[in-house]
């Protein structure tokens, strides 16, 4: 859907070019004028918007952390301020936040980082993360997931 659903972007484009030129020459009136005002303002708080719209992932979907969880991340677009929802048993497995060595060799430095609840919210920021399951064997098992933020 376009801006506000009347006319295509090609219209809209040509349009605040038009604007944006004769605001910059000094040709605009007082009218275009603010009509150009308006517009930044409304494309600025719709950009934000859009923005800071967080999205909730249950990781692993309705199957919880579990094995084999290679694929989840695929066709999923992670943003920073998103939040991953990690839901599993605890007694059975646990979510740490490696390096991509780590994930590699399924193996967690003494600082990495270390949930167990069962119930972890992680919310994510721009850049890489990797997460595995320490219980021996589990990694190897397929229990990790590796995803970037944007």
């Amino acid at each position: 859907m376009n801006f506000l659903g009347i006319y295509d972007a090609c219209c809209w484009k040509s349009q605040l070019e038009e604007i944006c030129r004769m605001y910059v020459q000094g040709r605009s009136s007082a009218r275009q004028a603010t009509a150009f005002a308006v517009l930044m303002i409304l494309l600025s708080l719709f950009s934000r918007l859009r923005a800071t719209h967080a999205t909730t992932y249950a990781v692993g979907d309705s199957s919880g952390w579990n094995f084999n969880m290679g694929n989840w991340t695929e066709g999923k677009r992670f943003k920073a301020g998103d939040i991953l929802t990690f839901n599993y048993d605890s007694s059975l497995h646990n979510v740490v936040m490696v390096d991509a060595k780590g994930y590699e060799n399924c193996s967690a430095s003494s600082k990495a980082k270390i949930y167990n609840s069962g119930n972890d919210k992680i919310k994510l920021s721009r850049g890489k993360y990797y997460f595995i399951c320490t219980f021996p064997g589990h990694c190897d098992g397929g229990l990790k997931i590796q995803l970037s933020a944007y």
